[in-house]
């Protein structure tokens, strides 16, 4: 697709969230942005953000209300649907565990090692999913993953560790960014850039996620727009530039079109907040799949 200069992006995350992202692109002078023949979009090398970087980044979001203990998703919604009264639910990368609010039918433990190493929250442990799978394989009648699995080197690893933790035939919940979405058409658009998003995915690409370990897919579906991430709605629809096929430039022009979509688009979404139609395609996709009852 196109090569992405680290020293662009090391820029842009200290000018944009005064991030600094040099440890987590040490030895890397650039970023080869491919798509695989499932239709997978991945950064190479996949270089991860380390614990400096995420939190920087997340006391940036919340200073600036982007991003809050609060926020919610759409796809929390259409998740805690599918979750049975009293069932065992573990949610990994939980961020402060806002998905247990849309799911109070459950038994919620959440697992975030990045956000609550420094403050105590019910229900929340401040470990891995390997770490936490010592002791509790097999033991949650559902497993969910919100916007977690863009976020590593290795999403086949991870979405395996997933279906040890659930149950013969427990529930698994995946949700991620997709392509395309306002997230790949918006120039120089740092959320979906190394290191914080490794990977942007399509449907097909889900479904080949699951395969690879047995576990079986119900459905994949788009989730709408709300009111935690629509901004990046608006921003996309005033941005002047729209990407198609190359996503990030050094251009002057590009970095204004930026500053432009951010400005206009943030008034926006002040004044209109969510969208309640769009004909866009949408905030990205979630997969509800189960892992195997034998085998």
């Amino acid at each position: 697709m196109q090569w992405v200069s680290a020293r662009l992006l090391v820029d842009h995350w200290r000018i944009a969230f005064g991030t600094d992202a040099r440890s987590s692109f040490a030895g890397i002078d650039r970023f080869g942005l491919w798509e695989s023949p499932i239709g997978l979009y991945f950064f190479d090398p996949p270089r991860e953000g380390d614990h400096n970087f995420y939190t920087r980044f997340y006391a940036r979001l919340e200073k600036w209300r982007l991003f809050t203990r609060e926020t919610v998703r759409e796809e929390f919604f259409i998740a805690a649907k599918r979750i049975a009264a009293g069932a065992r639910v573990l949610d990994v990368g939980c961020d402060h565990g806002a998905f247990r609010q849309c799911a109070p039918q459950a038994d919620y433990t959440g697992l975030d090692p990045h956000l609550t190493a420094d403050a105590a929250i019910e229900g929340v442990r401040d470990e891995t999913l390997v770490q936490h799978l010592v002791r509790h394989t097999a033991s949650y009648d559902a497993v969910c993953c919100f916007q977690v699995v863009e976020h590593v080197r290795d999403p086949r690893a991870l979405f395996a560790e997933i279906v040890q933790a659930a149950k013969p035939g427990g529930l698994l919940c995946i949700g991620v960014p997709h392509i395309p979405s306002a997230l790949t058409h918006i120039p120089n658009f740092l959320i979906s850039a190394p290191p914080y998003h490794l990977t942007w995915w399509t449907k097909a690409a889900l479904v080949e996620l699951a395969r690879d370990t047995g576990a079986v897919v119900e459905s994949v579906e788009t989730v709408p727009w709300g009111a935690g991430d629509s901004q990046v709605y608006w921003i996309e629809r005033y941005s002047p530039i729209k990407c198609p096929d190359v996503h990030f430039r050094g251009a002057l022009k590009w970095h204004v079109a930026m500053l432009i979509g951010y400005v206009l688009g943030s008034v926006a979404f002040l004044l209109f907040g969510a969208p309640r139609k769009t004909a866009d395609e949408g905030a990205g996709l979630l997969m509800i799949a189960r892992r195997p009852a034998t085998g």
